[in-house]
């Protein structure tokens, strides 16, 4: 492994492969993760070779939560902690998918949940950590966690900051599926690529803002939206390209991203 914060891997399918590196920490949050990670999805995000990203974390850990060096210092009287952008994930207009390999639990757990698919290992477990090290739910978890899981599932796993298994994890609809540990990153990667082979780069950015988006709308103004986005896409090469795909039996052809909303 190198000694980059995040090793970035992008292979033929277009799947870029972000690898989560400080195995001798852990991989505990810093400062220097952060902006690395935030630094490659905002280059993938305009580069039209990457058309998925899979998260993981190197040697047996996803991540456990902030590097507890960097928690000792802000437990420091007069210690701040600077308000940096940290929706980074969030606004990003292309398939996110998370490999959770191991440890999965405070800032490491809201980096998965920012996902928009979560692969996770049989043997992972996870917490919340915030509660049980004097801290509140940071990062935009109270927003995320509920509606992930809702409000009495999100309210025992903050209340309790408590350590739960992958098996629960799943029962709740926190990961989509587990699996061997050694199956996580392949089993992502493979989904990936069968997303970046097959769905319109366009469709994909669209479906992924209306999903977060309209959580905070009725039913009515949803469809109102999904109309004016449907009328976006009547006559548009994608949709040409997506039908003659079919028709003919062939894998698609579609055309880089070229929009994010």
């Amino acid at each position: 492994m190198g000694t980059e914060a995040v090793l970035a891997e992008r292979d033929a399918d277009g799947v870029l492969t972000l690898t989560l590196n400080r195995p001798e920490r852990r991989n505990g949050w810093g400062d220097d993760m952060q902006q690395a990670y935030y630094a490659h999805l905002e280059a993938a995000a305009t580069d039209p070779d990457v058309r998925a990203v899979v998260l993981t974390g190197a040697g047996t850990t996803f991540c456990p939560g902030a590097d507890m060096t960097r928690l000792t210092g802000l437990a420091e009287p007069g210690a701040t902690l600077p308000h940096l952008p940290v929706d980074v994930p969030r606004r990003f207009p292309k398939p996110l998918i998370a490999a959770i390999n191991g440890a999965c639990a405070g800032v490491g757990l809201v980096q998965a949940l920012w996902c928009h698919v979560r692969f996770a290992s049989d043997s992972a477990r996870f917490s919340t950590a915030f509660a049980r090290r004097g801290l509140v739910a940071e990062y935009g978890i109270a927003w995320t966690l509920p509606r992930l899981i809702g409000v009495g599932n999100a309210m025992d796993l903050l209340l309790s900051a408590r350590t739960f298994e992958a098996v629960e994890a799943h029962r709740l609809g926190l990961v989509n599926r587990i699996m061997p540990r050694e199956d996580v990153l392949g089993a992502a990667q493979d989904y990936a690529r069968d997303v970046a082979r097959n769905c319109a780069p366009n469709s994909l950015a669209v479906i992924a803002g209306q999903v977060l988006d309209d959580l905070d709308v009725t039913f009515e103004a949803s469809l109102e939206r999904a109309w004016d986005l449907v009328d976006t896409t009547i006559g548009s090469p994608d949709l040409a390209e997506g039908v003659s795909s079919y028709l003919e039996k062939r894998p698609p052809r579609f055309a880089p991203l070229t929009r994010k909303d």
